[in-house]
């Protein structure tokens, strides 16, 4: 297909989603020591064995949950992503006290939800929360919803138009976990795409440098894009369900 005029001069989309990414843990206690003080380790220490004594859910409210909300006036904004994340892996939060979660929470705890899934959902269960932050335009949250739980689980139908989302909103594609793998070779996202710069094109509009990048990686030639391994939804087994963000392509 033709690739879209690009227009290096082009100024760059909006990149508020660029800190939205934690640095995540590495193990259940592993958190960075820079910044965090003596009183903010010793807090999420003590979180962190309240919520591995009573895991799950206990009557209307868990105390791992009343720790989520205090995370970022205890640990700080540079530290409360990641301190959120592994107090949601102490607790082993059940699909069901995700989703209470998600649902009753702050953006800043809507966004740990997302980024713990991987961890502790191994199934599909929780992707009606992934949809769900698709359809805002919180950039924040969509980046933190297509991450690895994304890559592995999203349908391909629901896949490609959360890519077009992200590029819609500005949301850096670097966000898009296993973009390489799921882009190759994908001829209705390299068709999306190219309407997509196309409409820009034709009202006036820069097309993102990230599309390019995307279109790029969707060509089944490309040899720096690897080939769809296991676990890669494919659209024969995947029936596409229903947009949820609108006509975007």
């Amino acid at each position: 297909m033709t690739r879209p005029h690009h227009d290096p001069r082009a100024p760059r989309t909006r990149t508020q989603a660029a800190d939205a990414t934690p640095v995540l843990p590495d193990g259940p206690r592993h958190l960075p020591d820079a910044g965090l003080t003596g009183t903010a380790r010793a807090w999420l220490d003590q979180a962190l064995d309240e919520a591995a004594a009573h895991p799950g859910g206990h009557g209307p409210i868990s105390v791992w949950e009343l720790r989520l909300a205090e995370a970022g006036r205890r640990c700080g904004p540079a530290h409360a992503d990641a301190a959120r994340v592994l107090i949601l892996r102490a607790a082993r939060a059940a699909p069901d006290a995700l989703t209470r979660v998600y649902r009753q929470g702050t953006a800043d705890e809507r966004r740990a939800v997302l980024h713990a899934l991987d961890h502790l959902v191994p199934g599909p269960d929780a992707l009606p929360l992934v949809e769900d932050a698709l359809r805002t335009n919180d950039t924040r949250l969509l980046a933190a919803a297509v991450g690895p739980y994304a890559a592995r689980h999203l349908p391909p139908h629901a896949w490609r138009h959360a890519v077009l989302k992200c590029l819609f909103t500005g949301v850096p594609v670097a966000h898009v976990a296993d973009l390489a793998r799921r882009a190759h070779g994908d001829a209705e996202l390299a068709r999306m795409l190219g309407d997509h710069a196309a409409e820009r094109t034709a009202a006036g509009r820069a097309v993102p440098e990230d599309l390019h990048r995307v279109l790029t990686l969707t060509d089944p030639a490309d040899p720096a894009a690897p080939p769809p391994g296991p676990g890669a939804p494919d659209d024969a087994h995947c029936p596409a369900p229903a947009d949820p963000h609108g006509k975007e392509s």
